[in-house]
């Protein structure tokens, strides 16, 4: 009789022992998805960061070669305005 109640004070830390670490387990697998998800995220943004910036430098070039394209155009067309000019001056 003597040894009951340190054996059902045993049992008693031993269920408690066994559900602490279910908890823990618990967590664990719950911080682990956890941080799986954020780095599924942080991924996917630095994707997002990285296509974001190839279409910015490909819209400043299609600018760029634009302003180059118009700026010829407008050349050419003062250089055909001059010969017609000095060809009306000249009598031509």
């Amino acid at each position: 009789m003597n040894d009951e109640p340190g054996a059902l004070l045993i049992s008693q830390l031993r269920h408690a022992n066994s559900l602490l670490q279910a908890r823990l387990k618990l967590l664990e697998s719950s911080l682990a998805h956890q941080q799986a998800i954020h780095e599924q995220r942080l991924k996917l943004l630095e994707a997002q960061i990285l296509d974001h910036e190839t279409r910015l430098r490909s819209a400043t070039e299609g600018v760029t070669q634009f302003k180059i394209f118009s700026g010829l155009a407008s050349g050419g067309s003062s250089l055909m305005s001059l010969v017609a000019v000095l060809k009306a001056f000249l009598g031509g």
